[in-house]
């Protein structure tokens, strides 16, 4: 890549740096990638062949698992690394075994790009949805390295389709074949000369149904909403809670479930104390799993819930989803809650989501701008029962009819 890419690497490698004595993820991010050489090198069987899926986070993560899963399946010969950006995806999935080595990638400079490509020797190099690292990508292509973009989507604003954007037009003609979601992004890419672009779907639509499929029960909850609505909030933020909890306070009779995006003891005390209307109906959903069989389920109106990984399996006792972050950086999984045949509310920020928009064209999601559009919505979706059931089956016929991404991209990966 040119001066000013890897300027811009290194004076971000330098900020990295800076900011890491007071930011968390800052230092976990430098101290992993400091540690991965030495791990794949560690780990990797000299005569073993290896496919490398990289991705940015948890959510490209789970994007990408079903294309890994089904290579592990169909090849269990081979080998599979897996990389992250962000600690927010390695710290949770760090012990993830379907991958035979899982480390943070390093920093995209010309010398870590050709000491990771040397190392690893990959047969096959899979970027999920929105990964551009020049030089890991000429690096694969010098090695001749099949490399692969899936589940894609271009926007007309991005650096590639500006007069001033040729060197990232250039990482483009890396890949052997990009996978988008949609035929929009691939006209986009044909107006700039980028025609090894095939329309396959989002794999995300085939994650959360294997996810749907496998939810677990959670102890405690089968009765909960047993005779009320029930309304889950999904990767919660204090911008949602600030519109929503004033709605719940009012409305005794409907109950729900809050999955704080983040949370500590701090957290889920303000929490709690915001959301309790009566002594006792508001409950951590840990105390709920240890006491349910002696606790009243009729007195408890909100569960907030104090630990990960249970959220998918929680949508299941919903009939509304509210996904947070559209107040903030933007949404979060909202296929995650629509795969259960539920209409799901959202804030302003999705614009960079396809399936928000297709969501809200079909009639199975809804956005809502302030607290009038939200009380008007949940007022609409919680007392009208036609109303709940045409949009919750508007949701699970979307994402039903978008499954298949991982199928159509297989057969044409070289490994």
């Amino acid at each position: 890549m040119n001066l000013l890419y890897n300027s811009g690497i290194r004076l971000y490698r330098l900020g990295a740096r800076l900011v890491s004595s007071r930011n968390r993820k800052a230092a976990l991010m430098l101290d992993g990638q400091a540690r991965s050489f030495g791990h794949l090198e560690a780990h990797l069987e000299p005569e073993r062949r290896y496919v490398w899926m990289h991705v940015a986070s948890l959510g490209e993560f789970e994007q990408g698992r079903p294309l890994l899963e089904k290579i592990r399946r169909e090849h269990p010969g081979l080998g599979i690394v897996l990389t992250f950006f962000s600690p927010s995806g390695y710290e949770v999935r760090k012990n993830y075994d379907g991958a035979d080595i899982v480390c943070y990638l390093p920093f995209d400079t010309p010398a870590n790009a050709r000491r990771w490509v040397e190392t690893l020797r990959p047969v096959a190099a899979i970027f999920v949805k929105y990964e551009f690292w020049g030089n890991y990508l000429t690096a694969l292509k010098c090695a001749g390295v099949p490399t692969y973009l899936i589940s894609a989507i271009f926007r007309p604003g991005q650096s590639f389709f500006r007069w001033w954007g040729g060197m990232f037009r250039r990482m483009l003609g890396c890949y052997d074949r990009l996978f988008v979601q949609d035929e929009a992004s691939q006209r986009l890419l044909e107006g700039i000369g980028v025609t090894n672009v095939e329309v396959a779907g989002d794999t995300r639509f085939d994650r959360v149904t294997d996810i749907m499929r496998s939810t677990r029960n959670i102890a405690g909850m089968d009765a909960y909403a047993d005779g009320r609505k029930c309304i889950v909030f999904g990767s919660s933020w204090e911008a949602d809670e600030q519109l929503y909890i004033p709605w719940l306070r009012s409305h005794t009779d409907v109950c729900s479930i809050i999955a704080p995006h983040e949370f500590d003891a701090t957290r889920l005390d303000a929490l709690v104390k915001s959301l309790t209307v009566t002594p006792g109906d508001t409950v951590l959903l840990s105390e709920l799993e240890k006491e349910h069989e002696k606790k009243s389920l009729k007195d408890v109106r909100c569960v907030i819930v104090d630990s990960f990984g249970k959220l998918s399996s929680l949508y299941r006792y919903g009939n509304v989803a509210y996904i947070g972050g559209g107040f903030g950086h933007g949404i979060h999984n909202i296929n995650e809650a629509a795969v259960y045949g539920m209409p799901v509310v959202f804030g302003p920020r999705h614009a960079k989501f396809k399936e928000a928009t297709d969501l809200i064209n079909c009639g199975g999601g809804f956005e809502v701008t302030d607290s009038d559009s939200l009380k008007t919505r949940f007022d609409t979706l919680t007392g009208d029962d036609s109303a709940l059931s045409r949009a919750g089956k508007a949701a699970g016929d979307y994402i039903a009819s978008s499954i298949g991404a991982t199928d159509r991209i297989y057969p044409s990966l070289k490994l």
